[in-house]
């Protein structure tokens, strides 16, 4: 009989909220292994923004510092007009009386995950077992029976409480058979990354531009080393075509003027949901970050949201371990993430993809003018640099019992 190794928790996906919740359960006593099918944590080239909330979080754990050496301080973004010029700019520095990081940090999330899992290797109650798939998972009212597929065999586990932070197409969210509502934008989405220095190009530019246009919408994005260029894409096209040089070409044509001389590192297809699953608990097992709710990336919400819940869960689920079955802690965390997911996360980053997107002259007009009038007056630029850097939700998050 194979033999069965045990923790009190297990953490399917070494992504950052996997390792997020494994470091705020490892510096808690508690016994975690986490289980990652890559053999590294994945270099993901999406999610770059941290707001200031999830950095006053993550300065909990001691990592923040890595993320301010790293990254670039980004207190001020725009919202572009790509056919007037207009810009609309907003400065994170005028809420600085409410955080001691008034801006955000632009840094690959990345940085983030591995710098997390090699930090884990210092307790002796935590492991992060690389190249370890998730296979399946049964659970009983004392604990998780857990089948992972490793280079060599299957490895057996039995864990006391399971989680799962393995992104989008989450084995455990399926395993749960948990509906994951919500809908898939039609266009694709084209993410270019270039040395090129766009700035020479676009006067003006902050770290963060959101350019509005209604037959090419772009979002602009600096990070260390990079600008990220985001862009829909035509639904019927093929990856290969939309990864060519002549589609790169093509894009830059239009930015620079000459989109054969722009050399690009990253070149990316992918397609966007808003979906949030109908349960972010079952008995022992919980969801976490993508595993339960996906949203558009305008606005840098999907990577914070899933810090957020994994701070609110280790919270919860501390009492939960020192009682030794599930609480009413557990439910808290369901009705408070996921009811902000759906009244902050996905209401915001859809109203966001409607004012990028453009839409009729009328109806982008009216969108233009709301967002005018919130700049011009100081009552409403303050509510809506809150609601932006995401203290509002954490604020309405807390006010659920």
């Amino acid at each position: 009989m194979a033999s069965v190794e045990r923790c009190q928790v297990m953490i399917a996906g070494a992504g950052p909220v996997g390792t997020v919740m494994a470091t705020l359960l490892a510096r808690a006593g508690i016994d975690v292994i986490v289980l990652e099918a890559g053999e590294d944590c994945a270099q993901d080239m999406r999610a770059s923004t941290f707001h200031p909330p999830t950095l006053e979080m993550l300065d909990e754990i001691g990592i923040t510092p890595m993320l301010l050496e790293r990254g670039l301080k980004a207190p001020v973004y725009h919202w572009r007009d790509r056919r007037s010029g207009e810009v609309i700019e907003f400065d994170l520095t005028e809420i600085g009386d409410r955080t001691r990081y008034p801006f955000r940090i632009q840094c690959e999330q990345y940085h983030l995950s591995r710098a997390l899992a090699s930090g884990l290797e210092q307790y002796p109650n935590a492991s992060v077992r690389f190249g370890h798939r998730l296979l399946s998972f049964e659970q009983d009212e004392q604990g998780v029976a857990i089948a992972a597929e490793t280079p060599y065999s299957i490895a057996h586990f039995r864990a006391d409480w399971l989680i799962g932070a393995d992104g989008a197409n989450s084995l455990v969210r399926k395993w749960l058979g948990t509906e994951f509502d919500g809908f898939t934008y039609p266009e694709k989405f084209l993410c270019l990354s270039t040395a090129t220095e766009l700035g020479d190009y676009l006067p003006g530019l902050a770290h963060v531009n959101y350019v509005s246009d209604p037959d090419e919408w772009l979002v602009l994005l600096r990070v260390p080393k990079l600008w990220r260029v985001l862009l829909p894409a035509a639904p019927d096209a093929t990856d290969e075509e939309l990864r060519s040089d002549a589609m790169k070409n093509a894009v830059f044509d239009r930015l620079t003027g000459d989109g054969a001389a722009v050399e690009t590192y990253h070149r990316t297809v992918y397609r966007v949901h808003q979906r949030v699953a109908k349960s972010f608990l079952s008995g022992r097992v919980m969801l976490v970050g993508d595993a339960c709710h996906l949203n558009n990336p305008l606005g840098g919400f999907g990577m914070n949201s899933g810090v957020h819940d994994a701070f609110n869960l280790a919270e919860k689920l501390l009492p939960a371990i020192k009682a030794g079955k599930p609480n009413g802690s557990l439910a808290l965390y369901d009705r408070q993430r996921r009811t902000v997911t759906h009244a902050f996360t996905q209401a915001q980053t859809i109203k966001n993809m409607e004012f990028i997107q453009g839409g009729s002259d009328q109806a982008h007009e009216r969108r233009r003018q709301e967002m005018l009038a919130i700049k011009q007056d100081d009552e409403q630029r303050r509510a809506y640099l809150l609601r932006q850097a995401m203290f509002e939700s954490l604020e309405q998050a807390a006010a659920i019992q």
